[in-house]
């Protein structure tokens, strides 16, 4: 586990000083049902990431990992329980709180990526931005972050000025990953980011994935149904291991 920062000060025990840290995310006593489903609810004892920790949390299609997901990153409230991010319990805020929150504090890369087609790669990257001042002022030189990110994503300077919708998957792939990275946001969460990429692709991806999550003093939660993926990650959670899917009722 690569913990790089310390949410509390160390302490001394015997002349050894211990580092202390917080959870950047930590679940409890969750329990979330869809209004109007009788069918389907959910429920997380307990579930928490590390600072600096890489988790790949696994499941099959229908165990739950999208409503996860979504309570996060505080676009629904759970019914019971809490959810805290960098100290932050998300699941007491209003709608638009989450919602600035999350702008803030949480990068999310999309399955399908979900870039604006006829805006430019720069305006895509510096998207999130527009939503979260405190995140803006800590990418300091938007423009020179958002090239910088590029460059280190193996893409040239000169396409932060091309259309999305004329970037191969690829590149669309890459630059969706330095928009959730922009502004050093302390978590982010990759859905199912390789599930169209072959096994060379994959490494290639996770490799310049890791690399940029270190370099931004960022954690990473990363939802798939590939477990091959698994030895690449600090921590490996099965869907199963951590939730409930009641499905009783239907």
């Amino acid at each position: 586990m690569r913990s790089k920062w310390s949410a509390t000060p160390p302490y001394s025990t015997c002349g050894i000083y211990i580092e202390v840290t917080q959870p950047i995310l930590n679940i409890s006593g969750v329990q979330f049902h869809w209004p109007g489903r009788t069918g389907f609810s959910l429920s997380v004892p307990e579930f928490s990431i590390e600072a600096g920790e890489t988790v790949l949390l696994l499941g099959e299609s229908g165990s739950g990992k999208s409503t996860l997901l979504s309570l996060i990153c505080g676009t629904i409230r759970p019914d019971t329980g809490t959810i805290h991010i960098s100290e932050t319990e998300i699941s007491a805020l209003t709608r638009g709180a989450r919602d600035r929150f999350r702008a803030e504090q949480i990068g999310v890369i999309f399955q399908q990526f979900n870039l604006l087609p006829f805006g430019t790669v720069l305006d895509n990257i510096l998207l999130p931005l527009q939503f979260a001042p405190e995140r803006r002022k800590r990418a300091g030189n938007i423009r020179a972050q958002a090239k910088d990110l590029c460059k280190n994503l193996g893409l040239p300077s000169a396409i932060v000025a091309v259309k999305s919708n004329a970037l191969s998957v690829g590149q669309q792939q890459r630059v969706a990953v330095a928009r959730a990275l922009i502004g050093q946001p302390p978590l982010i969460i990759a859905d199912e980011p390789t599930s169209a990429l072959d096994a060379d692709n994959q490494a290639a991806f996770l490799d310049l994935l890791f690399q940029q999550t270190l370099a931004n003093n960022s954690s990473l939660l990363m939802v798939s149904h590939d477990p091959r993926l698994s030895e690449r990650f600090d921590r490996v959670i099965r869907m199963d291991d951590i939730a409930h899917i009641d499905r009783a009722t239907i």
